[in-house]
């Protein structure tokens, strides 16, 4: 028994050397080992893996690597952005705060950090991310890859509080980027889907430490849908969602308070999201069964408020998963989208529980940023890992598309590259730069090569 057991633990050893090695790789053609994400609806089956721990390794294996390179996060993306059969390459061994100024609350910090790891450490340093996702387990690198945003009809997306960051091209070269150096540059690689090279570094503009007071109210959909606009302008973070088939959902408001910490009791999302797909499953015979008993259950539910450093009230755990499909629209047209893919969900999708979420997010001048020059309304919707997607979301995505929505980066869509050249002002631009950059398309997998070829 020692005996297996030892020669288990060397071949564990040896496995996570090759895992993170920058230079040791599984390369027997019928051995490689699948890359998947997060919900398995991507996949590849990379020849080699890569995990540098400092710049000059990431150089090398630039340089040095045959075929596609494609930078992996925490594969929260449902895009297919990260797939090759060449080389993936994570930044997880390059994480960390690297330096930080206290009069300007700025922080410099490693490309393959978490955001579910920044939040303490910035707070030791009196410091705080101005705004987050609901998901804190992306790389901070994959956040500006992608223009990951919060909710906030005041506040940018993640990548409009970039302040600099260190871009290494395909060449090896290593290029600082602010608005006072490589300042074209820099407006481009904000957002820039890992297309434009692997970035490392970022130097974020910060708050100081604050607590937000989070608020959840139960509410009919009609209701949600004429105070919207109020709470959205009446609060720093407003998002609401909308429960398919029961009439209801909930919205949930955020803002800067100095009362103490607390809680009330919190209804746990992932147990919501399973008791849903029970109700589903029971009473798929009867939709409008199904939305008398939903309905009525959650009239009884208690409203929540929670008070927490910000970091902390931010994100929610994901645990039941999921694909997901997401537009970002001119606000003037969210809430009227809206209640078209209510009508064509509830008509024709009665297997569909997942609630759709609806989010502001402020306007800005980046590039490929989805919010570039209008103030947004994001609406996401989603469906169980499990399950086919693709019928559904064929049938809300004319919708968006309808009322002017550019698709997220992260998220399912079926958009080519004309329809991405007329969405963005910018595209040409950004595709100049590209190229100027990776002549070679060595940063180019399938998908990318047929947006930017």
């Amino acid at each position: 028994m020692l005996s297996r057991r030892h020669f288990l633990t060397s071949l564990v050893a040896v496995a996570a050397a090759q895992a993170i090695s920058p230079t040791i790789s599984f390369a027997a053609e019928k051995r490689r080992i699948p890359w998947r994400n997060w919900s398995g609806s991507q996949q590849c089956f990379p020849e080699f893996r890569k995990a540098p721990s400092t710049v000059a390794e990431l150089q090398e294996i630039i340089t040095s690597s045959k075929g596609v390179i494609r930078p992996v996060g925490s594969g929260h993306s449902f895009s297919a952005l990260v797939p090759t059969d060449d080389t993936l390459v994570s930044l997880s061994r390059m994480s960390g705060i690297v330096d930080h100024h206290p009069e300007k609350l700025q922080a410099t910090i490693q490309g393959g950090t978490r955001l579910g790891d920044i939040g303490q450490p910035l707070e030791e340093l009196g410091q705080a991310l101005t705004i987050m996702p609901d998901i804190d387990q992306q790389s901070l690198a994959g956040c500006l890859a992608t223009a990951t945003h919060g909710t906030g009809a005041g506040i940018g997306c993640i990548p409009t509080m970039v302040e600099a960051l260190e871009l290494v091209t395909a060449s090896g070269e290593v290029l600082q980027c602010s608005e006072q150096e490589n300042a074209e540059l820099f407006q481009a690689a904000k957002v820039s889907l890992g297309s434009l090279g692997i970035i490392t570094k970022v130097t974020m503009q910060n708050s100081a430490p604050y607590r937000l007071k989070r608020e959840t109210v139960w509410r009919e959909f009609d209701e949600i849908l004429e105070v919207a606009e109020d709470m959205a302008d009446n609060n720093r973070n407003f998002e609401f969602y909308y429960i398919p088939f029961t009439g209801m959902g909930w919205t949930d408001v955020h803002n800067i308070t100095n009362e103490p910490l607390g809680s009330t009791e919190r209804l746990d999302t992932n147990d919501g999201a399973n008791d849903l797909k029970l109700a589903r499953d029971m009473l798929s015979w009867s939709p409008a069964l199904r939305e008398v008993i939903l309905s009525t259950y959650m009239k009884t539910i208690d409203d929540e408020v929670v008070i927490e450093s910000s970091w902390k009230n931010y994100a929610n755990d994901r645990n039941v998963r999921f694909n997901e499909m997401e537009y970002h629209l001119p606000r003037e047209n969210g809430l009227k989208a809206l209640k078209e893919i209510r009508e064509v969900l509830e008509e024709n999708f009665h297997e569909v529980f997942f609630p759709i979420e609806f989010r502001y997010v402020k306007g800005d001048d980046i590039w490929l940023s989805p919010f570039y020059q209008r103030e947004t309304c994001s609406i996401a919707i989603h469906r169980f890992f499990e399950e086919d997607y693709q019928e559904f979301f064929k049938a809300i995505e004319p919708i968006l598309r309808k009322y002017h929505g550019r698709p997220h980066w992260g998220k399912l869509n079926k958009l080519t590259v004309q329809d991405f050249s007329r969405l963005y002002p910018k595209w040409k631009e950004f595709n100049q730069v590209r190229q100027q950059l990776d002549p070679q398309g060595k940063f180019l997998n399938p998908y990318l090569k047929q947006l930017f070829t």
